[in-house]
Parts: structure tokens; C-alpha cells; sequence
């Protein structure tokens, strides 16, 4: 057998769920590894490499959100497609607060989640490419922040800020057009690609995000400004900016 497309973590308390999955993946061709709860999560993704973690919201114990908000918060990057139950859109708003990458609500086809997979895994990958020449050092610096592009790291006055890989590909595209006005379809699809379907609303959170990680005051905000009834522009030295 060649190598797998890539390496998928499924976590859901669904016995039948993951059976299916787990079917189903492997037989497009990736390697999948199954858990029916958060226990031994962290365990494994410190032992070994994943390329997308499906998470499942409602399971007895730990559930998915505080999961998430918890790896976020010790600095893990794995992109994370959260399973939301019902569809309801709270939960897939907080499921975006708190750092996942993608939701998709039960029940759902499962060539939606792979395409879905697939997205994410092209994201990372194509995250160390570009639409432009690299800078001569593949680093965009703004105030004390350099964005190593070809390592895919943002840093302050040396020291690593973890983003996930979704916060890391919208920052790329903010910054890679300074001072532009870009729109938030524009950035869905400089982010995420063409094929991708995201709301407005993942991407007012991804940067709600960014400016906690990178604003002194993330109310008043310096480099990712608001642009009222288009989008969002990029002010990489956050001096003031003249409106048209």
C-alpha cells in the first residue's frame, strides 16, 4: 500500500459513529485512529502525529468544547472539525471561539466530513506556498511580531504565539495584502480555498481570535481593523489609517 492521504484522530462516544468512520476513511485511503472519549487524547496526540482531529461537542465526561478550548490553550495546532449535535448554531459558534477550525452537524454524510478533511489537510499544506514572491527571509514583520511563513510560526520579540492552522492561514492572507481592504469572502477564499463553504461569521470569530493573540487591546485594535460593511484591513505598522 502507498503512503495514507493523511493521518485522522476521531473522537465521539458513538460506538456505531466511529466504527463507520473509521470504515469509511481507510477506505479513501487515510490512516484513522479512534477514541470514545477525551481521556487519552492528549496522551496520544504527544505520542503521535495527526493531520485533523474530529471531535465530537456532547460526550459523557469532558466534552468536546472544553477540549478544544484546552489544547488551544497548550499551545496544540492540529486543525479540529467539530461534530455538533442538531446542527445548532450556538454551538458551532462557541465551537469557533474556542479554536476549532471547522463544524459540521450530526447527522451528516460522511463524504461531507471527508471533503471537509481534505480541505483543512490541502490548507496545511499549502500554507508554506504563496501568492507572491516570499520576503528574502520568508518573515513578514509588523510592530514586534515577525510571521515565519515557510515555518508557519508567528513570534514576538522571539518567543512563539501558538495559532491554530486556520488563525495562521487568515493572518497569512492579511498580511500578504497590506492595506488592502479585503472582504470576507475574499478572505475565505485566500484562507481557506474556492471550494471551501465558511460563514462570515467563522471568519469574524478567526479574527476576533487573532487580535486577542496579537492587540494590546483587542477592543481598539492596531493591525487587523475593522472596515465597516466589507471586511477587514491589515495596518502592519498600526498607524492610523486614512479612509477613502
Amino acid at each position: 500500500m502507498g503512503e495514507a492521504l493523511g493521518r485522522i484522530l476521531v473522537v465521539d462516544d458513538e460506538h456505531d459513529l466511529r466504527a463507520l468512520l473509521q470504515r469509511y476513511l481507510s477506505d479513501q485511503g487515510y490512516a484513522v485512529r479512534t477514541l470514545d472519549g477525551g481521556q487519552r487524547l492528549e496522551h496520544l496526540l504527544g505520542r503521535e502525529r495527526f493531520d485533523v482531529l474530529v471531535l465530537d461537542v456532547m460526550m459523557p465526561g469532558e466534552d468536546g468544547l472544553s477540549l478544544c478550548r484546552r489544547l488551544r490553550a497548550q499551545g496544540e495546532t492540529i486543525p479540529i472539525v467539530m461534530l455538533t449535535a442538531r446542527g445548532d448554531p450556538l454551538d458551532r459558534i462557541i465551537g469557533l471561539e474556542m479554536g476549532a477550525d471547522d463544524y459540521l452537524p450530526k447527522p451528516f454524510n460522511p463524504r461531507e466530513l471527508q471533503a471537509r478533511i481534505e480541505a483543512l489537510i490541502r490548507r496545511q499544506r499549502m500554507l508554506g506556498a504563496h501568492s507572491g514572491p516570499l520576503p528574502g527571509d520568508g518573515r513578514i514583520g509588523f510592530g514586534p511580531f515577525s510571521l515565519h511563513l515557510g515555518e508557519r510560526r508567528l513570534s514576538r520579540d522571539g518567543r512563539d504565539i501558538p495559532l491554530t492552522s486556520g488563525e495562521f492561514a487568515l493572518l497569512q492572507a492579511l498580511a500578504r495584502h497590506p492595506r488592502r481592504p479585503l472582504g470576507r469572502d475574499r478572505l475565505i477564499e485566500l484562507s481557506r480555498g474556492r471550494d471551501h463553504e465558511a460563514s462570515d461569521r467563522s471568519i469574524d470569530v478567526q479574527v476576533m481570535r487573532l487580535r486577542r493573540a496579537i492587540e494590546d487591546d483587542p477592543a481598539q485594535p492596531r493591525y487587523i481593523r475593522t472596515v465597516w460593511g466589507l471586511g477587514y484591513v491589515f495596518v502592519p505598522d498600526g498607524r492610523a489609517e486614512r479612509q477613502p
